[in-house]
Formats: structure tokens, sequence, C-alpha cells
């Protein structure tokens, strides 16, 4: 019942200030397990004028599913992924799971501002507005990205090629003898955070621009992808 929904959970039900009204956000929300836990995530982040895309996980329990499905049924911004991974743990579905949700995030109506990427274990320790006055102060048109040159305790992640093991029990990812080509255009990989907050017009490149588009097809048997490929495209000149 969605009336009770957000009469009982106290979802916020307009924006709180003229600042927050006009600085629209978008979420990535990656979950797979405990329904209470992303539900409190979700009610301490939600705004009116925001969006979120939600990527549950294919392999998660059907009646998760149902019941994630249920509660973003009582609200028109906030909805699953198109398309939807079985997520493995450092493999290269966490990062896709990102981009899918990326690639309905562009074409949705709602002209957000910037993305910002979450797990369902998370939770906000500032509010929407301190998020967007910080975004603003230091951050006005720039991704927050941060990272180092690969470290060389990092490099087996790159230089050789991984595999990804599905099953419902027990998924990981593994490497193999085979040894990766360099990385495209001669590019320095930078390593750093799998999480981010990223400007729309960085989504849109990250989504068109063939370095981006080789890239990501170059990371797809590398370990833990995610934590190189936003850093990397980042530092891109230009």
């Amino acid at each position: 019942n969605c009336s009770v929904v957000l009469k009982t959970l106290h979802f916020i039900t307009r924006p709180l200030s003229d600042e927050e009204g006009n600085f629209s956000l978008a979420y990535i929300i990656t979950i797979h397990k405990e329904l209470e836990m992303f539900v409190k995530l979700l009610r301490a982040i939600y705004m009116p004028q925001n969006i979120y895309c939600i990527h549950v996980d294919e392999k998660s329990p059907k009646d998760y599913k149902t019941a994630v499905q249920n509660i973003v049924n009582c609200f028109e911004n906030i909805f699953i992924s198109s398309k939807r991974e079985n997520v493995v743990y450092a493999g290269f579905s966490r990062l896709q799971a990102d981009i899918n949700c990326m690639r309905d995030l562009v074409h949705s109506k709602i002209q957000w501002n910037y993305v910002i990427n979450l797990c369902g274990q998370d939770y906000p320790v500032k509010t929407n507005k301190d998020i967007i006055q910080y975004i603003k102060s230091k951050w006005n048109g720039k991704n927050m990205t941060p990272g180092v040159v690969q470290p060389l305790h990092m490099k087996h992640r790159t230089q050789v090629s991984y595999r990804e093991y599905v099953h419902s029990g027990m998924s990981y990812v593994y490497p193999t003898k085979n040894i990766k080509a360099k990385p495209p255009y001669n590019l320095t990989i930078y390593f750093g955070s799998a999480y981010y907050i990223l400007t729309r017009e960085f989504v849109e490149f990250t989504l068109t621009d063939a370095r981006a588009k080789d890239l990501l097809e170059w990371s797809r048997d590398t370990y833990s992808p995610d934590e190189h490929y936003w850093v990397t495209l980042n530092r891109l000149n230009g």
C-alpha cells in the first residue's frame, strides 16, 4: 500500500529548498540483500526532484526482487534498471551494473546534474543540501573520482585475464594463465575508488566516446575494473 509506505516511513514529498529543487541528483544503487537496510538508505536520500536507478542482482531471491519492485512502484522517480546482471564481487558485472543504470538515466525526463553510485550497505552522513553545496563549492563541473597511477602491487589486476564464476551458492573471480594485451590508446591506468560523483556530461561521454568504449571492452576480463575504469577516463586530456 503506497500511501502507507509514504506515510509510515516519512518519505519527503517536496523539495526542502529552492536550491535543492533546482539541482537534481541521480543515484545508482546496487543491491542484493537486506531489504530493510535498502529502505532506510532510500528514505534517507530520497527527494522528489532527484532520480534513482536501482540495480537488483539477478541472483537475488524472487521474493526480494518482488518486495523491491513493490516499493519502487510507489514512486515516479525511482525505477529498476532495465537490464540486470548476475553481479560477482570484483567482477566486470559490477561495473556493467552501473553502466546499465547510466544508460537508463541519460534517457530520463529529469535533467539531473550529477550521478552518485551507492551500494545497499551505504548510508549518508550529509543531507541532500549539504551534498549539493559541497559539489558547487569545490567540484562545479568536475568529477569526484580520486585515484593514483596503478601501484605495483595492483599490476596483476590488469596484467592477466580474469573470469567470473557465477553460481547461486558461490560466485567469484579467478585468474587465468592468459596475459592481457596493453591498454588501448596506450592509456595510463589509474586506480582509485569504485564510488564516484560524476557530471552528466562525463556520463554521456563514457557511453559514447570510442576511447571509453574500447577501455570498457579491454577491462572486461580484469580484476575489479570499477576501481580503474572511471578514474582512468577522468584523467584523459580534455
